[in-house]
């Protein structure tokens, strides 16, 4: 099955199912930005499930067709990308980075943005235990000048466990930590909470040493199952 005959079939199976006051419901959440099929997660991919699995040839295939579902106005043809993309994230490398980046940056927000940034902490992963240097992709995403894509990169470690590089964590929780944008200050607390589910105590102490520094949302969000002295 090529890109363009998949995405038909993403679309001849989600389509009959489209219910108007859900995606009503659904727009407005987003804040009235996209448009929606009113599609809830589980029916969605249980149609596209139907479609059987399709075995891709190399990572252009494959990004051809998270392309093609990114053309599509409805948010629920994104989010099959996003799910396809982690299925076969095997076939991902760090040279594929740049197509990622540019579909977050697509009218993004902070449900496809997280989609993404999912997938490219499986990418990172597997490229940072054959080649511990590749995270250094993330320090240029850092200084990116959307805040996604800094936001991406914060969170680009979800996931690893005790694989996590602390020093590359708290470090980019300390370059990010005068930003004022919402989604950057959650995600730092998001990134920290993640790990202190594996390691506690050193976030604990980062957290004790650098609350001067670190805003509100960031402290609760990060701290939320530690007790701080």
């Amino acid at each position: 099955m090529t890109p363009k005959q998949f995405v038909h079939a993403v679309e001849l199976a989600l389509m009959p199912l489209a219910d108007e006051a859900k995606a009503q419901g659904m727009k407005a959440y987003l804040l009235n930005q996209f448009e929606f099929l009113g599609l809830a997660a589980p029916v969605r991919r249980a149609a596209v499930k139907e479609i059987g699995k399709v075995k891709w040839q190399s990572s252009a295939d494959l990004l051809a067709a998270a392309e093609l579902l990114w053309q599509k106005p409805e948010r629920e043809y994104r989010y099959t990308a996003v799910d396809l993309l982690r299925q076969h994230s095997g076939l991902l490398s760090v040279n594929d980075l740049p197509a990622l980046q540019a579909l977050l940056l697509r009218d993004a927000w902070w449900e496809t943005v997280d989609g993404l940034s999912a997938v490219i902490a499986e990418v990172m992963r597997a490229a940072v235990l054959q080649k511990p240097n590749a995270a250094v992709t993330m320090e240029t995403w850092l200084k990116h000048p959307s805040h996604w894509v800094r936001r991406s990169a914060m969170l680009h470690q979800l996931g690893w466990r005790l694989d996590t590089d602390t020093t590359r964590l708290f470090g980019f929780a300390q370059q990010l930590a005068d930003e004022k944008e919402f989604f950057i200050r959650k995600a730092i607390g998001w990134a920290l909470r993640d790990y202190a589910r594996w390691n506690p105590h050193a976030v604990t102490e980062f957290l004790v040493q650098h609350r001067a520094n670190l805003s509100g949302l960031t402290m609760r969000e990060a701290a939320k199952h530690l007790t701080l002295p």
